[in-house]
């Protein structure tokens, strides 16, 4: 039985990282199935980076 997982990342947000990691043209040619398996764990890394700097940057309480 085949269940279809939530994101987690913003539909912008994976766009924005396939364009700045370079394989933007083919999720667009051929959708996200299509991408490399390094090119997803690059994605999600770079993700997290800038989840990181996101919370050093807030205030802390």
């Amino acid at each position: 039985m085949s269940r279809r997982r939530r994101s987690i990342m913003s539909e912008d947000l994976k766009y924005e990282l396939a364009k700045d990691l370079g394989f933007y043209d083919t999720v667009q040619k051929e959708g996200w199935g299509s991408i490399r398996a390094k090119d997803a764990g690059n994605m999600v890394k770079r993700a997290i980076q800038l989840a990181e700097q996101a919370a050093s940057k807030s205030p802390q309480q």
